[in-house]
């Protein structure tokens, strides 16, 4: 049961609730977050990413920027993500910009990955056509021999974006169907709660 007067005023903090509260019920894959991103005409792509920051300024994932997705924040960087935990009926629906993180951060997380992960962020152009999987092989291969003893650089178009939210939605699943939906709006000094129709 998810009632209007228990959660927190503030959707962050309860978002962060539930997160827990994921990670505690030992879900799968708490922190996956479906990205839903949209081209300026309105054409929309989705596609699962890892949540790898938290905080009262958003939602923090790390991506290529030259992607598809990371093509389409440029031009229009209004998105929405989805979290979905089944085992707990839950799902929690957010809205909002996609903003950039600065050049530290992006390095600091980078720099934090394990060095497979960094190779593979390096020789990769993501969402690009290659001739095959044996062309991708060779490319890690070599950068593998090459960074032996050396550090391995963040590419500049490699880094984190953080999903500032002006709506987020808490959905939790009833037997009977009849869910409960608590909406957060932001206007331009809080947020505002509402309850929808399931």
């Amino acid at each position: 049961m998810l009632d209007e007067n228990q959660v927190s005023h503030d959707p962050l903090q309860q978002f962060g609730i539930w997160l827990n509260e994921a990670i505690e019920a030992r879900v799968n894959e708490p922190t996956a977050m479906v990205l839903a991103t949209a081209t300026p005409g309105g054409v929309p792509s989705s596609r699962i990413v890892l949540l790898k920051a938290f905080s009262n300024n958003g939602f923090g994932f790390f991506t290529n920027y030259s992607s598809r997705k990371g093509s389409e924040i440029e031009l229009n960087n209004s998105v929405a993500l989805l979290f979905h935990w089944p085992e707990l009926e839950r799902q929690v629906r957010i809205e909002g910009k996609a903003i950039k993180t600065s050049a530290r951060i992006s390095d600091d997380y980078f720099n934090s990955r394990p060095l497979e992960s960094r190779l593979s962020a390096v020789i990769s152009n993501q969402s690009m056509e290659v001739p095959d999987r044996e062309y991708l092989e060779k490319l890690w291969e070599g950068l593998q021999y090459q960074s032996m003893g050396n550090e391995v650089i963040r590419p500049s178009n490699w880094g984190g974006y953080i999903v500032e939210p002006h709506r987020i939605e808490f959905w939790q699943g009833r037997p009977n169907r009849l869910h409960d939906r608590i909406l957060f709006s932001q206007n331009k000094t809080h947020w505002v709660i509402s309850r929808l129709a399931p």
